[in-house]
């Protein structure tokens, strides 16, 4: 399963990296490939996580979530 979530703030590669590593960490994420052009991460899922997880996680990095698609 795949979500994709739109996050505003990330502003280099950098900031991709830090998030995709954060976000790899929670159990549930299989794979996470952010993109600071696009405002967007998708994830990759093992199994079912909350929306409000994510959220958590994405707001602890510092970045703004905007929702999932």
């Amino acid at each position: 399963m795949k979500k994709l979530m739109k996050v505003e703030g990330m502003r280099c590669g950098g900031c991709e990296g830090r998030l995709k590593r954060i976000l790899e960490a929670l159990p549930q994420v299989e794979k996470a490939e952010a993109s600071y052009q696009n405002g967007t991460v998708e994830v990759t899922l093992t199994a079912e996580i909350s929306d409000e997880l994510l959220k958590q996680t994405v707001e602890s990095c510092g970045f703004t979530f905007r929702g999932i698609e």
